[in-house]
Protein backbone atom coordinates (compact mmCIF):
# COMPACT_ATOMS: atom_id res chain seq x y z
CA UNK A 1 0.00 0.00 0.00
CA UNK A 2 1.11 3.55 -0.60
CA UNK A 3 0.42 6.68 1.02
CA UNK A 4 -1.31 9.47 1.44
CA UNK A 5 -4.34 7.81 -0.08
CA UNK A 6 -7.84 8.51 -0.32
CA UNK A 7 -10.50 6.08 -0.37
CA UNK A 8 -13.87 6.29 -2.02
CA UNK A 9 -16.84 4.04 -1.24
CA UNK A 10 -19.12 3.74 -4.57
CA UNK A 11 -22.12 1.83 -2.59
CA UNK A 12 -22.32 5.02 -0.24
CA UNK A 13 -22.03 7.51 -3.36
CA UNK A 14 -24.69 5.57 -5.38
CA UNK A 15 -26.83 5.41 -2.52
CA UNK A 16 -26.79 9.21 -1.94
CA UNK A 17 -27.68 9.72 -5.49
CA UNK A 18 -30.77 7.58 -6.06
CA UNK A 19 -31.73 9.37 -2.47
CA UNK A 20 -31.29 13.14 -3.82
CA UNK A 21 -32.65 12.20 -7.51
CA UNK A 22 -35.65 10.40 -5.84
CA UNK A 23 -35.92 13.80 -3.77
CA UNK A 24 -35.74 15.98 -7.29
CA UNK A 25 -38.25 14.16 -8.98
CA UNK A 26 -40.89 14.50 -6.46
CA UNK A 27 -40.84 18.12 -7.98
CA UNK A 28 -40.17 17.44 -11.84
CA UNK A 29 -36.44 17.80 -11.70
CA UNK A 30 -34.17 16.62 -13.03
CA UNK A 31 -30.70 16.36 -11.47
CA UNK A 32 -27.23 16.54 -13.93
CA UNK A 33 -24.16 15.26 -12.17
CA UNK A 34 -21.41 17.49 -11.78
CA UNK A 35 -18.35 15.06 -12.10
CA UNK A 36 -15.70 17.39 -11.29
CA UNK A 37 -14.74 17.35 -7.97
CA UNK A 38 -13.56 13.67 -8.97
CA UNK A 39 -11.81 14.64 -12.09
CA UNK A 40 -14.50 13.19 -14.70
CA UNK A 41 -13.43 9.70 -13.20
CA UNK A 42 -15.55 7.30 -14.68
CA UNK A 43 -15.92 4.61 -11.99
CA UNK A 44 -17.79 7.27 -9.91
CA UNK A 45 -19.35 8.52 -13.25
CA UNK A 46 -21.06 5.25 -13.21
CA UNK A 47 -22.26 5.52 -9.44
CA UNK A 48 -23.63 8.93 -10.71
CA UNK A 49 -26.06 6.91 -13.39
CA UNK A 50 -26.54 3.67 -11.93
CA UNK A 51 -27.96 6.13 -9.15
CA UNK A 52 -30.33 7.59 -11.62
CA UNK A 53 -28.35 11.37 -12.71
CA UNK A 54 -30.12 12.35 -16.01
CA UNK A 55 -26.72 13.99 -17.19
CA UNK A 56 -23.52 14.43 -16.74
CA UNK A 57 -21.50 18.05 -16.20
CA UNK A 58 -18.25 18.91 -15.45
CA UNK A 59 -16.22 22.66 -15.81
CA UNK A 60 -13.14 21.11 -17.76
CA UNK A 61 -13.74 19.78 -21.16
CA UNK A 62 -10.61 17.26 -20.05
CA UNK A 63 -13.19 15.74 -18.05
CA UNK A 64 -15.59 15.54 -20.60
CA UNK A 65 -13.17 13.59 -22.89
CA UNK A 66 -12.94 11.16 -20.00
CA UNK A 67 -16.28 10.65 -19.81
CA UNK A 68 -17.10 10.34 -23.87
CA UNK A 69 -18.16 6.59 -23.66
CA UNK A 70 -21.03 7.74 -21.58
CA UNK A 71 -24.57 7.41 -23.05
CA UNK A 72 -25.94 10.44 -21.39
CA UNK A 73 -26.23 13.82 -22.54
CA UNK A 74 -23.17 16.12 -20.71
CA UNK A 75 -23.23 19.77 -20.05
CA UNK A 76 -19.71 21.59 -19.83
CA UNK A 77 -20.65 23.91 -16.79
CA UNK A 78 -17.86 26.64 -17.11
CA UNK A 79 -18.53 29.20 -20.26
CA UNK A 80 -16.36 27.85 -22.71
CA UNK A 81 -13.45 29.70 -23.60
CA UNK A 82 -13.13 30.71 -27.50
CA UNK A 83 -10.02 28.63 -27.77
CA UNK A 84 -11.67 25.16 -27.29
CA UNK A 85 -15.17 25.40 -28.58
CA UNK A 86 -14.53 22.62 -30.86
CA UNK A 87 -13.59 20.39 -28.20
CA UNK A 88 -16.95 21.64 -26.51
CA UNK A 89 -18.84 20.87 -29.41
CA UNK A 90 -17.04 17.40 -30.24
CA UNK A 91 -17.55 16.30 -26.26
CA UNK A 92 -20.51 18.40 -24.70
CA UNK A 93 -24.10 18.03 -25.49
CA UNK A 94 -25.02 21.28 -24.31
CA UNK A 95 -22.94 24.32 -22.70
CA UNK A 96 -23.95 27.16 -20.33
CA UNK A 97 -23.38 30.46 -22.35
CA UNK A 98 -23.32 34.30 -21.30
CA UNK A 99 -21.31 35.78 -24.73
CA UNK A 100 -22.59 35.85 -27.71
CA UNK A 101 -19.05 36.03 -29.66
CA UNK A 102 -18.35 32.66 -27.91
CA UNK A 103 -21.66 31.86 -29.14
CA UNK A 104 -20.99 32.57 -32.47
CA UNK A 105 -18.07 30.51 -32.50
CA UNK A 106 -19.88 27.30 -31.22
CA UNK A 107 -22.43 27.56 -33.74
CA UNK A 108 -19.95 27.72 -36.86
CA UNK A 109 -18.42 24.36 -35.14
CA UNK A 110 -21.14 23.01 -34.78
CA UNK A 111 -22.23 23.51 -38.46
CA UNK A 112 -18.89 22.68 -39.41
CA UNK A 113 -19.18 19.19 -37.43
CA UNK A 114 -22.96 18.71 -38.73
CA UNK A 115 -24.27 18.94 -35.18
CA UNK A 116 -26.64 20.55 -33.11
CA UNK A 117 -24.93 22.04 -30.37
CA UNK A 118 -27.65 23.06 -27.32
CA UNK A 119 -27.26 26.27 -25.10
CA UNK A 120 -28.32 27.49 -21.68
CA UNK A 121 -28.00 31.13 -20.84
CA UNK A 122 -26.79 32.30 -17.70
CA UNK A 123 -28.75 34.55 -15.92
CA UNK A 124 -26.91 36.49 -13.02
CA UNK A 125 -29.53 36.67 -10.47
CA UNK A 126 -27.42 38.52 -7.49
CA UNK A 127 -24.16 36.66 -6.54
CA UNK A 128 -22.31 38.36 -9.53
CA UNK A 129 -19.97 35.12 -11.03
CA UNK A 130 -21.65 34.53 -14.74
CA UNK A 131 -24.05 35.39 -16.56
CA UNK A 132 -26.67 38.09 -18.19
CA UNK A 133 -27.77 41.02 -15.57
CA UNK A 134 -30.16 42.95 -17.60
CA UNK A 135 -33.00 41.20 -19.29
CA UNK A 136 -32.44 43.82 -22.34
CA UNK A 137 -28.74 42.17 -22.79
CA UNK A 138 -30.34 38.66 -22.49
CA UNK A 139 -33.08 39.14 -25.08
CA UNK A 140 -30.51 40.94 -27.86
CA UNK A 141 -28.47 37.82 -27.34
CA UNK A 142 -31.67 35.27 -27.56
CA UNK A 143 -32.75 36.98 -30.94
CA UNK A 144 -28.75 36.57 -32.36
CA UNK A 145 -28.97 32.99 -31.36
CA UNK A 146 -32.37 32.20 -33.07
CA UNK A 147 -31.07 33.60 -35.84
CA UNK A 148 -27.68 30.92 -35.62
CA UNK A 149 -27.38 27.48 -37.35
CA UNK A 150 -25.41 24.67 -35.44
CA UNK A 151 -26.94 25.75 -31.97
CA UNK A 152 -30.36 25.64 -30.45
CA UNK A 153 -31.41 27.80 -26.99
CA UNK A 154 -32.27 24.77 -25.16
CA UNK A 155 -32.59 26.95 -21.66
CA UNK A 156 -31.73 29.43 -19.41
CA UNK A 157 -30.01 28.68 -15.69
CA UNK A 158 -28.26 30.46 -13.06
CA UNK A 159 -25.60 30.15 -10.14
CA UNK A 160 -26.14 31.10 -7.06
CA UNK A 161 -23.39 30.63 -3.12
CA UNK A 162 -20.42 29.83 -5.67
CA UNK A 163 -18.91 33.02 -5.02
CA UNK A 164 -21.19 35.73 -4.39
CA UNK A 165 -22.61 33.03 -1.35
CA UNK A 166 -26.00 34.48 -2.03
CA UNK A 167 -28.71 31.55 -0.73
CA UNK A 168 -31.35 30.51 -2.99
CA UNK A 169 -34.74 31.10 -1.93
CA UNK A 170 -38.56 31.04 -3.81
CA UNK A 171 -38.11 34.88 -4.39
CA UNK A 172 -34.54 34.58 -6.56
CA UNK A 173 -35.90 31.65 -8.52
CA UNK A 174 -38.96 32.75 -9.16
CA UNK A 175 -37.56 34.95 -10.69
CA UNK A 176 -35.61 32.75 -12.88
CA UNK A 177 -38.80 31.28 -13.50
CA UNK A 178 -40.71 33.84 -14.51
CA UNK A 179 -37.78 35.23 -16.98
CA UNK A 180 -38.33 31.59 -18.79
CA UNK A 181 -42.22 32.12 -19.00
CA UNK A 182 -41.58 35.62 -20.53
CA UNK A 183 -39.02 34.51 -23.10
CA UNK A 184 -41.43 31.34 -23.86
CA UNK A 185 -44.27 33.63 -24.88
CA UNK A 186 -42.10 36.59 -26.06
CA UNK A 187 -40.47 34.32 -28.85
CA UNK A 188 -42.87 31.71 -29.28
CA UNK A 189 -40.32 28.87 -28.38
CA UNK A 190 -40.87 25.67 -25.80
CA UNK A 191 -37.44 25.89 -23.55
CA UNK A 192 -36.41 22.41 -22.67
CA UNK A 193 -34.71 23.05 -19.42
CA UNK A 194 -34.72 25.93 -16.65
CA UNK A 195 -31.26 25.52 -14.56
CA UNK A 196 -32.30 26.54 -10.96
CA UNK A 197 -28.98 26.16 -9.56
CA UNK A 198 -26.72 23.53 -7.32
CA UNK A 199 -26.58 21.87 -4.50
CA UNK A 200 -27.50 25.07 -2.58
CA UNK A 201 -31.05 25.26 -4.16
CA UNK A 202 -31.60 21.62 -2.52
CA UNK A 203 -32.69 22.92 0.77
CA UNK A 204 -36.16 24.40 -0.68
CA UNK A 205 -36.59 20.77 -1.91
CA UNK A 206 -35.92 18.98 1.99
CA UNK A 207 -38.30 21.66 3.12
CA UNK A 208 -40.86 20.44 0.39
CA UNK A 209 -40.94 23.82 -1.18
CA UNK A 210 -41.25 23.21 -4.95
CA UNK A 211 -39.92 26.01 -7.18
CA UNK A 212 -42.69 26.83 -9.84
CA UNK A 213 -40.83 25.90 -13.42
CA UNK A 214 -37.79 25.06 -12.47
CA UNK A 215 -36.58 21.33 -13.60
CA UNK A 216 -32.83 21.00 -13.64
CA UNK A 217 -30.77 21.26 -10.93
CA UNK A 218 -26.65 20.96 -11.18
CA UNK A 219 -25.46 18.80 -8.08
CA UNK A 220 -22.37 17.92 -6.90
CA UNK A 221 -22.20 18.16 -3.20
CA UNK A 222 -25.34 17.05 -1.88
CA UNK A 223 -24.56 14.00 -3.98
CA UNK A 224 -20.73 12.80 -2.77
CA UNK A 225 -21.38 14.26 0.67
CA UNK A 226 -25.22 14.39 0.82
CA UNK A 227 -25.32 17.97 1.78
CA UNK A 228 -27.53 20.47 0.96
CA UNK A 229 -24.91 23.70 0.61
CA UNK A 230 -26.66 26.51 1.74
CA UNK A 231 -26.53 25.96 5.42
CA UNK A 232 -24.29 22.40 5.09
CA UNK A 233 -27.56 20.61 6.32
CA UNK A 234 -26.94 16.40 5.93
CA UNK A 235 -30.11 15.46 3.61
CA UNK A 236 -31.89 12.54 5.18
CA UNK A 237 -30.68 9.16 4.27
CA UNK A 238 -27.40 10.14 2.66
CA UNK A 239 -23.74 9.92 3.93
CA UNK A 240 -21.31 12.17 4.36
CA UNK A 241 -18.20 9.73 4.53
CA UNK A 242 -17.91 8.33 0.64
CA UNK A 243 -14.16 9.71 0.79
CA UNK A 244 -12.30 9.37 3.30
CA UNK A 245 -8.21 10.74 3.12
CA UNK A 246 -5.25 8.06 4.63
CA UNK A 247 -2.05 10.05 5.87
CA UNK A 248 0.88 8.25 7.05
CA UNK A 249 3.12 9.70 10.15
CA UNK A 250 6.61 10.02 9.30
CA UNK A 251 7.33 11.81 12.51
CA UNK A 252 6.36 11.69 16.08
CA UNK A 253 7.75 13.55 19.26
CA UNK A 254 7.59 15.98 21.95
CA UNK A 255 7.99 19.41 20.96
CA UNK A 256 6.58 23.02 22.36
CA UNK A 257 3.91 24.91 20.72
CA UNK A 258 5.27 27.76 20.01
CA UNK A 259 8.88 28.44 17.21
CA UNK A 260 11.58 29.80 19.06
CA UNK A 261 12.77 33.02 17.55
CA UNK A 262 11.34 35.73 15.19
CA UNK A 263 8.66 35.21 13.26
CA UNK A 264 8.81 36.14 10.14
CA UNK A 265 6.20 34.54 7.00
CA UNK A 266 6.20 31.17 6.07
CA UNK A 267 6.35 29.19 2.75
CA UNK A 268 3.07 30.53 1.69
CA UNK A 269 4.20 34.29 2.67
CA UNK A 270 1.95 34.39 5.80
CA UNK A 271 2.71 35.31 9.17
CA UNK A 272 1.77 32.59 11.28
CA UNK A 273 0.19 32.76 14.42
CA UNK A 274 0.56 30.37 17.52
CA UNK A 275 -1.38 29.16 20.88
CA UNK A 276 0.82 28.00 23.72
CA UNK A 277 -0.20 25.07 24.92
CA UNK A 278 3.48 24.10 26.18
CA UNK A 279 5.07 21.15 25.34
CA UNK A 280 3.05 18.90 23.14
CA UNK A 281 3.06 15.19 21.42
CA UNK A 282 3.43 16.59 17.55
CA UNK A 283 3.00 14.42 14.17
CA UNK A 284 4.28 14.94 11.15
CA UNK A 285 2.10 13.34 8.52
CA UNK A 286 3.35 12.92 4.78
CA UNK A 287 0.59 15.29 3.20
CA UNK A 288 0.35 18.69 2.29
CA UNK A 289 -0.76 21.77 0.72
CA UNK A 290 -0.25 20.99 -2.39
CA UNK A 291 -2.71 18.01 -2.13
CA UNK A 292 -4.94 18.99 0.56
CA UNK A 293 -6.59 21.75 1.86
CA UNK A 294 -6.28 21.83 5.77
CA UNK A 295 -8.91 24.04 6.48
CA UNK A 296 -11.38 21.01 5.16
CA UNK A 297 -10.23 17.93 6.46
CA UNK A 298 -11.30 16.67 9.78
CA UNK A 299 -9.49 14.01 11.90
CA UNK A 300 -11.63 11.03 12.58
CA UNK A 301 -9.72 10.67 16.19
CA UNK A 302 -11.50 13.68 17.92
CA UNK A 303 -8.35 14.08 20.15
CA UNK A 304 -6.38 15.01 17.23
CA UNK A 305 -5.86 18.80 16.59
CA UNK A 306 -4.58 20.06 13.29
CA UNK A 307 -2.10 22.53 13.71
CA UNK A 308 -1.27 23.26 9.83
CA UNK A 309 1.70 22.65 8.03
CA UNK A 310 3.45 22.92 4.75
CA UNK A 311 3.28 21.97 1.54
CA UNK A 312 4.37 18.72 1.34
CA UNK A 313 3.59 18.25 5.61
CA UNK A 314 0.90 18.13 7.65
CA UNK A 315 1.60 18.72 11.41
CA UNK A 316 -1.19 17.33 14.46
CA UNK A 317 -1.22 17.96 17.91
CA UNK A 318 -2.03 14.11 19.50
CA UNK A 319 -1.84 14.93 23.25
CA UNK A 320 -5.26 14.68 23.87
CA UNK A 321 -5.82 11.12 21.53
CA UNK A 322 -6.12 8.13 23.46
CA UNK A 323 -4.28 6.06 20.55
CA UNK A 324 -0.79 5.38 21.38
CA UNK A 325 0.35 6.49 17.90
CA UNK A 326 4.03 5.38 16.06
CA UNK A 327 6.09 6.22 13.05
CA UNK A 328 4.43 4.54 10.13
CA UNK A 329 0.66 4.42 11.86
CA UNK A 330 -1.96 6.15 9.29
CA UNK A 331 -3.98 8.80 10.26
CA UNK A 332 -7.45 8.74 8.76
CA UNK A 333 -10.16 12.31 8.09
CA UNK A 334 -13.43 12.85 7.04
CA UNK A 335 -12.91 15.16 3.85
CA UNK A 336 -15.48 17.82 2.64
CA UNK A 337 -16.16 18.96 -0.86
CA UNK A 338 -13.13 21.33 -1.48
CA UNK A 339 -10.90 18.72 0.16
CA UNK A 340 -12.07 15.87 -2.17
CA UNK A 341 -11.61 18.20 -4.79
CA UNK A 342 -8.37 18.97 -4.23
CA UNK A 343 -7.30 15.12 -3.02
CA UNK A 344 -8.36 13.91 -6.61
CA UNK A 345 -6.65 16.36 -8.69
CA UNK A 346 -3.39 15.92 -6.86
CA UNK A 347 -1.02 12.61 -8.40
CA UNK A 348 0.15 12.37 -5.26
CA UNK A 349 -2.56 10.69 -3.01
CA UNK A 350 -3.74 7.66 -4.70
CA UNK A 351 -7.17 6.46 -5.36
CA UNK A 352 -8.77 3.76 -3.82
CA UNK A 353 -11.95 2.69 -5.12
CA UNK A 354 -14.44 0.25 -3.15
CA UNK A 355 -16.93 -0.89 -5.26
Amino acid sequence: MSYPRMTIDLNIIRNNVKTVVSLCNKHDIKVAGVTKVFCGNPKIAQAYVDGGVSYLADSRIENLIRLKDFQIPKIMLRLPMKSEVEKVVEYADISLNSEIETIISLSEKAVEKGKVHKIILMVDLGDLREGYYSDESLFQSIEKILELKGVRLAGIGTNLTCYGGVIPNKEILNRLSSLAEDIEEKYKIRLEIVSGGNSSSIHLLTKDEGIEVINNLRLGESLILGREAAYGKQILGTDAGGFKLQAEIIELKEKPSVPTGEIGKDAFGNTPTFVDRGVRKRILCAVGKQDIDFDNIHPIDEGIIILGGSSDHLILDGSDSNIDYKVGDIVEFKMTYVSILRAMTSEFIEKIILE
